[in-house]
């Protein structure tokens, strides 16, 4: 990857490989196909007509025109010749989608590690050297990497050989830019009440169940499945709060309705 001219990546591979993925900049549209500028690589493609669409091709501009990003999936690669064949019409939509989003993460790793480099007023390359590099060689990404930071602190930098003050900031920025994703678990409680008023214990031992004491950021949801059934699931940070949530909150659950004279079962779903 690149910021500002400067290539960042010692991992990256100066070709792509046949089948891969590539952001591509549609540079000259023709009668026959397109020229195209494959952004990850600096290295110039052609989209043959034929590899457009899986349908007829009427007007070429119908599908693509020059200026535009798009994904394409590579089929042939001469470094000799230094030319690169590509398709649009074999890429999926989820191929599409994904490949999209990791381009789109890369570019927002570029603007952290570039906002470290203000920050400690330090050259870019440095901030490459001493962490992104690192960060890339251990995740296989730096956004990866960077998102693991803002979930679990400096410690991740520093196992890394990462310097102090250069983990430092890289945890001030992250922690205030990225917002890593929540997992979720979930299982199935099974409460029963034979009691006139089973229904309002019931309701109650799941409203134990919610208002478990929990992380900032944690969320414990109840739904109803099929009476005697509900599902709870719990949102989290991390796996291990996760499960720590939904055991408390299935016991207070279990707990609160057996003390009501009804009973209470969970059975974790994977």
């Amino acid at each position: 990857m690149k910021i500002g001219g400067v290539k960042l990546s010692t991992t990256k591979a100066e070709w792509p490989e046949v089948g891969d993925l590539v952001i591509a900049s549609i540079q000259k549209v023709t009668s026959y196909g397109a020229y195209v500028f494959l952004d990850e690589y600096e290295k110039e493609g052609l989209l043959h007509i034929s590899e457009v669409s899986s349908g007829w091709v009427r007007n070429i501009r119908s599908f693509i025109r020059e200026g535009q990003k798009t994904v394409l999936k590579v089929l042939r690669v001469n470094p000799e010749k230094e030319h690169v064949d590509v398709s649009l019409r074999r890429v999926t939509k989820r191929g599409r989608r994904e490949k999209l989003l990791a381009w789109k993460k890369d570019r927002k790793a570029e603007g952290l590690l570039r906002s470290v480099s203000e920050k400690l007023n330090i050259p870019i390359e440095e901030v490459q050297e001493k962490a992104g590099s690192l960060i890339e060689a251990k995740y296989g990404g730096l956004y990866w990497g960077l998102e693991k930071t803002a979930r679990e602190g400096p410690d991740v930098l520093l196992e890394l050989g990462v310097p102090k003050t250069l983990a430092t900031a890289i945890v001030e920025i992250v922690k205030e830019k990225v917002k890593p994703p929540l997992v979720k678990i979930k299982g199935t409680l099974e409460l029963q009440s034979t009691k006139p008023d089973g229904v309002v214990h019931i309701r109650e031992a799941l409203k134990r169940a919610q208002k478990t004491q929990k992380p900032s950021g944690t969320k414990v949801q109840v739904y109803v499945v099929a009476p005697p059934k509900y599902r709870i699931e719990v949102s989290a940070e991390d796996y291990k709060n996760a499960e720590k949530v939904l055991e408390k909150a299935t016991e207070a659950a279990i707990k609160s309705i057996t003390k009501a004279g009804g009973t209470g079962a969970f059975r974790r779903e994977r």
